[in-house]
């Protein structure tokens, strides 16, 4: 707007509209083109607003609709909400706005089609899929709850806190108007439990310390969901009570030689207290035993015993073995002279293995070749005691 003497001037463009006051008062809405009205007074003002998909202040336009009621339901459409009501605003054919319950919006639709859609939230609970695809949970200012449940989970909706549905894979979105709408989600596969180190006494009152691995899965979304708000640190919390029983129900090298048993009995006890729970046990086991300093020492050593202990029965069956077939070789050789003599040959075989050279004398008094054996044999027992 401008002022050149004593006249008022605009110029309105296509995708504007102007409010045209004198004293304060509305006269008339300009349309787009050149205005100028003679003002000597300084009495009118013009005010300019944008109305391509253009809000407008609802009091203005509540305002005029009162004052003007056929220039209101030309230009405005104006959307009032009620206590349980929701209002799509669209457009030209896009949904733009969500009108919150008990507010009251305004739009102009001079160039813009602008489409309201109210929706009762009071008698649905659930939000259309045309509609969840178009709109933006982030700006609806908590009238609307979405979520997306995975094909590994499950879903559970409460509405003021009762268990209302299980909901299937894929995208949902609840009215929350007047109620309070949650959705509980779950992992139906199986998950691991790590039961970290506790000491526990055993029965002859040793303070080891386990380690314990399981796997749980839910089996019943909606009992454990009503059973307890964390099925998982439930069951680790049980599978804690049932090693510590069943260690301490036996002596230590009842532990270390009953591992499988120990699995058995605690899977059991968890296994019957988990159904209560919405869940299933799958496989338990014993992963690490960890004895005190002390006590892995002295087991240490009853260990190196044990192979020391066993490597002296075997010496003394070998040397058994070797003394008794000496004895039959010694018998077989008393009634047979053939066999002696070869046994004496061997002897003389390894006696030339020690020796660098053999003189043999067959002259008188040489003694021949027994006394050569003899010489020999003898000359083999000082080398090896010299040895």
């Amino acid at each position: 707007m401008s002022r050149l003497s004593f006249w008022t001037t605009a110029v309105v463009k296509d995708d504007e509209r102007a409010f045209l006051r004198r004293d304060g008062r509305f006269v008339k809405l300009l349309e787009p083109g050149r205005f100028a009205e003679f003002d000597p007074f300084s009495q009118l003002s013009v005010e300019i607003v944008k109305i391509l998909r253009a809000e407008i202040a609802p009091e203005k336009a509540l305002l005029l609709a009162k004052t003007e009621p056929d220039l209101a339901a030309e230009n405005f459409a104006i959307v009032q909400a009620g206590p349980t009501e929701v209002a799509i605003v669209s457009m030209d054919g896009e949904p733009k706005h969500l009108v919150l319950p008990n507010t009251t919006r305004a739009f102009w639709k001079t160039l813009t089609a602008v489409e309201v859609e109210t929706i009762d939230t009071a008698s649905v609970l659930r939000v259309e899929k045309r509609h969840l695809d178009r709109l933006d949970a982030a700006r609806a200012g908590g009238a609307l709850v979405t979520t997306v449940v995975d094909a590994s989970e499950a879903g559970l909706l409460f509405v003021d806190g009762v268990l209302t549905e299980r909901l299937a894979p894929g995208r949902y979105g609840f009215w929350s108007v007047g109620r309070q709408v949650r959705i509980a989600k779950m992992d139906l596969r199986p998950q691991p439990l790590e039961v970290t180190a506790q000491e526990i006494l055993t029965k002859d009152r040793v303070g080891i310390r386990v380690t314990l691995t399981a796997f749980a899965r839910i089996v019943d979304p909606e009992k454990a969901a009503l059973a307890a708000a964390d099925v998982n640190a439930t069951l680790y919390r049980l599978i804690q009570f049932a090693i510590r029983e069943a260690v301490a129900a036996r002596t230590l090298d009842e532990i270390l030689a009953a591992r499988d048993t120990i699995d058995r009995e605690v899977r059991a006890y968890v296994t019957e207290r988990a159904a209560s729970l919405g869940a299933e046990i799958g496989e338990i086991g014993v992963k690490d035993v960890i004895l005190p300093g002390d006590v892995r020492e002295l087991l240490n050593k009853v260990v190196e015993a044990e192979r020391i202990a066993k490597a002296n029965i075997i010496r003394r069956q070998e040397e058994t073995a070797a003394t008794r077939s000496l004895l039959n070789t010694s018998k077989l050789m008393e009634n047979n002279p053939l066999l002696l003599r070869l046994k004496e040959l061997e002897a003389l075989e390894k006696l030339v293995e020690k020796v660098g050279r053999i003189d043999l004398h067959t002259g008188a008094g040489a003694g021949g070749f027994d006394a050569l054996l003899s010489n020999l044999y003898k000359l083999g027992q000082d080398k090896d005691g010299a040895s």
